[in-house]
């Protein structure tokens, strides 16, 4: 039995992971926000002229905050459609799925102290 979800193709898997990005900047305002400070971060990164090391990390938070945001995006929905009525359960992995996404935004403004701070103090 043929899977109707499962991408035919590498251009139509491209197409609908596209689709999902899309849906996710209509949709979540901290996303928003998150994108803001990395288009920040990295203006900051060219202006104190990081080296690639320093790049390779930086790349690294913004896209596990990035990542853990829409991962929490994609298990909302899914516990939402599970159930709209109040369940401490779904409330529970709600709150995990968020939490996780706020231990990689406090990572990363740690890692952005640690890399940007010696150069303005300098």
């Amino acid at each position: 039995m043929e899977n109707k979800w499962k991408n035919k193709n590498f251009k139509m898997a491209l197409k609908n992971s596209m689709a999902g990005i899309e849906h996710t900047l209509k949709t979540q305002r901290n996303l928003k926000i998150q994108i803001g400070f990395a288009i920040l971060a990295i203006v900051c990164a060219f202006i104190l002229d990081l080296n690639a090391i320093e790049w390779m990390i930086l790349w690294l938070v913004i896209g596990s905050v990035l990542f853990a945001e829409m991962i929490n995006t994609a298990i909302e929905i899914m516990l939402d459609l599970y159930t709209q009525e109040f369940n401490e359960t779904v409330k529970i992995a709600k709150d995990i799925a968020s939490g996780a996404v706020l231990i990689s935004s406090i990572v990363s403004v740690i890692v952005g102290g640690i890399l940007f701070l010696p150069k303005i103090l300098n």
